[in-house]
């Protein structure tokens, strides 16, 4: 299988889900299609929601389509869908999968999994609309290919992030951009991933805590050949350590999603396959003073995607949203929540999708916006090219 492929990632259906406790609600009483993308200059077959700016704005990309079929970069608010960058395949980059950070001064970063001055992908950033490549994958040996992730920041402009592909033994790596005092950024790879036993190919990017150490999963490889969840600890020199090997038994197997802070320092993650029941699992790991303890919050039943392709989204009201790709009675997709309620989690379904005019196959994450939830999907729609949803739950 060829991991940068977005429709080979994912070949897993799901069903309902168990719980500790379980509802399965209907069908969410408000749901809307904002936008139909036609696949010509609005763009196609989004592989990413969005993330949202401190005045509401959303902005996203689509993985084709766009004034060069190649891609494009777009804001959404108000119920406005703008083109703000579309991308030629060349220098530039192609094929956007990874979604957009923000920093103080609304540039837009992100990264392309194909094209670039070496055809190995790129980072970009987005100032008003006019691209810059910070950094094109391939420009000297190892220095990792494909990424299909986000980006983290940290307060200094430092830029984190992962390729599938490339590095010293062509499976992956950790990166990162120094920012220099004149805006230019020079790579530095943290980590080659070596497969056994710290992990392959990691679609997911990188979460930054406090203290500057980095956080993330890999979706093959580890002890047991079923993906990892890894900490890199910045240092003179950055040191990883394994946080989990997932074995494919209880504790799930495949996460192609990242992590995500969760409550009391802990960090919340989903698995795509494996668990008590096979269809994936939601996870969180805890910290202590020794280590960090695994454990599985929910485990989904069938053979399926569990919370969703990028990442999990967690509130101040201990309740985590998410999609799965292709469960649900039309094996579409969904979209569901995961209530904390007297220490048990608890499961609503919000919106199953029909694969027709709402929309099919969910890889997006989702965002909260005036009390309304809203994504993408990547095929699916009026024109077969994917939709901008909004679900109230």
């Amino acid at each position: 299988m060829k991991i940068g492929s977005p429709f080979n990632l994912f070949r897993f259906v799901s069903t309902c889900v168990a719980l500790v406790l379980f509802t399965c609600a209907g069908q969410a009483q408000t749901f809307k299609v904002v936008h139909d993308f036609s696949g010509a200059a609005d763009g196609a077959n989004p592989l990413n929601g969005f993330m949202i700016t401190p005045a509401g704005v959303m902005y996203g990309t689509a993985n084709s389509g766009g004034a060069y079929d190649n891609g494009a970069v777009f804001s959404f608010s108000g119920g406005k869908f703008t083109r703000v960058h579309s991308f030629e395949g060349g220098k530039d980059g192609a094929q956007p999968q990874s979604f957009l950070i923000e920093d103080k001064s609304g540039n837009l970063y992100g990264t392309t999994s194909a094209g670039g001055g070496y055809g190995d992908g790129t980072v970009f950033r987005i100032t008003g609309t006019t691209e810059t490549v910070l950094y094109a994958f391939g420009s000297h040996l190892h220095d990792g290919s494909a990424p299909q992730a986000g980006l983290a920041m940290d307060s200094a402009g430092n830029l984190y992030g992962t390729t599938t592909k490339g590095g010293t033994s062509g499976h992956g790596t950790v990166f990162m951009l120094l920012r220099g005092t004149s805006g230019t950024f020079t790579e530095k790879i943290l980590h080659n991933f070596d497969s056994d036993p710290d992990g392959s190919a990691p679609v997911a990017g990188v979460t930054l805590d406090s203290y500057g150490n980095l956080y993330g999963t890999t979706s093959e490889g580890g002890a047991y050949g079923y993906g990892t969840v890894f900490e890199l600890k910045k240092a003179s020199s950055w040191t990883e350590t394994i946080l989990h090997s997932f074995e494919n038994l209880n504790d799930g197997a495949t996460p192609y999603a990242g992590l995500i802070a969760g409550p009391s320092g802990t960090l919340l993650g989903a698995a795509t396959d494996g668990g008590h029941q096979g269809g994936g699992t939601v996870f969180q790991l805890t910290p202590t003073s020794h280590k960090w303890n695994f454990a599985v919050l929910m485990s989904i039943p069938g053979w399926g995607v569990s919370g969703s392709f990028r990442n999990l989204m967690f509130d101040s009201t201990n309740t985590i949203y998410a999609a799965t790709h292709c469960d649900g009675a039309h094996n579409s997709g969904t979209v569901y929540k995961l209530s904390l309620v007297d220490g048990k989690w608890v499961y609503t379904l919000l919106y199953t999708f029909s694969g027709g005019d709402d929309g099919k196959f969910v890889f997006s994450n989702l965002v909260l916006s005036g009390g309304k939830l809203y994504g993408t999907t990547n095929i699916g729609g009026t024109d077969g090219k994917g939709v901008i949803f909004e679900v109230a739950p």
